[in-house]
């Protein structure tokens, strides 16, 4: 069951971001929507439509929300508005800023280059940058958030980074090789969320492709999949992009830690993520051996349910049932 819900205050317009056209050379064919019982259909849709009226329509939700079974729509809305002054409403092709859910098409570009041949998972950071100051930090471990390095969230402005000057990630890595803040903790022994391994998965798909982060995923993904409302954001974006807006209706405003990627900014539609989710089950852009990588475990020294693969969240269940998905949030953007 594919469940997606943006949830966002506001965006400047109506407009929709125009992407490079390219010729898709994949030769991907999206799958037909399978079957559902007009039974089951009805129950489905009843019960998610009682949810969002009751959970989130009812308690102010401004956003989009998808529901689909084997790649059927079951139940679809958008509610609200792109800006709070004009009124002017949000469309099925309005791109949402994803937050951290951006770290799943990193992940899986980085799983794309290793099928291409371009890296291995156990690559060295080092092999990519050779001043890079920290030791047995591999890309596998950057993938499932095992690193243990420090969250460039707070180090940049701790080590005195001019807040009025956007930091971009090669601003990141030149400040980790300049100054090497203290480590989190030992590598490859527990699992600590960090925005770091993600920022510098974006440098890695850079070098290992010889193309900008943006220009891989469009051509590998974006293009192919049809996923036309989708894009990873530049500030050239910011006077169209959606801006998001606080609980207080307060628009909120880029800060020097906006404009980097693989950890965040790209943005997409509803719709496009079903595309995404479509994608990842039948072995066209990504081989079977991928798609197991990415959606194992790789957190297992505390009991428990939840867990991270490579760039994936899950619930595994007792059962062997796994829950595989990716939350994010940014500024007033869930």
């Amino acid at each position: 069951l594919f469940f997606s819900s943006l949830i966002f205050f506001a965006c400047r317009s109506g407009a929709t971001k125009t992407t490079k056209v390219l010729p898709d050379t994949t030769g991907y064919v999206a799958p037909a929507p399978g079957n559902i019982s007009g039974e089951d259909f009805i129950r489905y849709y009843d019960g998610v439509k009682d949810f969002y009226e009751k959970k989130l329509v009812g308690r102010g939700f401004n956003g989009g929300i998808l529901v689909a079974k084997n790649g059927r729509v079951i139940f679809e809305d958008y509610h609200g508005f792109y800006n709070l002054q004009k009124k002017d409403s949000l469309t099925r092709h309005s791109a949402f800023h994803l937050a951290s859910v951006s770290k799943t098409f990193t992940a899986m570009a980085v799983l794309k280059l290793a099928e291409l041949g371009k890296l291995t998972v156990d690559d060295d950071v080092k092999k990519y940058f050779p001043k890079f100051p920290y030791d047995g930090i591999t890309i596998r471990l950057l993938l499932s958030h095992r690193s243990g390095l420090p969250n460039y969230i707070y180090f940049m402005e701790q080590l005195g980074w001019d807040k009025k000057q956007y930091c971009t990630n090669q601003d990141m890595l030149d400040y980790m090789i300049e100054f090497k803040p203290p480590m989190q903790g030992t590598p490859g022994t527990h699992f600590t969320y960090c925005n770091t391994n993600y920022a510098l998965l974006g440098l890695i798909i850079e070098k290992a492709s010889g193309q900008p982060y943006a220009d891989f995923l469009q051509k590998h993904f974006f293009t192919p999949l049809q996923m036309k409302d989708t894009y990873v954001f530049t500030l050239a974006d910011s006077a169209t992009a959606m801006p998001s807006y606080d609980f207080r209706g307060r628009q909120e405003r880029l800060t020097f830690l906006d404009c980097g990627f693989g950890d965040k900014n790209i943005y997409s539609s509803p719709e496009d993520l079903l595309k995404w989710d479509q994608a990842l089950y039948n072995n066209q852009i990504f081989n079977q051996a991928t798609l197991e990588a990415g959606f194992t475990p790789y957190s297992n020294e505390k009991p428990g349910i939840r867990n991270y693969g490579y760039g994936w969240r899950m619930n595994v269940y007792p059962t062997g049932k796994k829950v595989i998905y990716h939350n994010g949030w940014c500024h007033g953007s869930n």
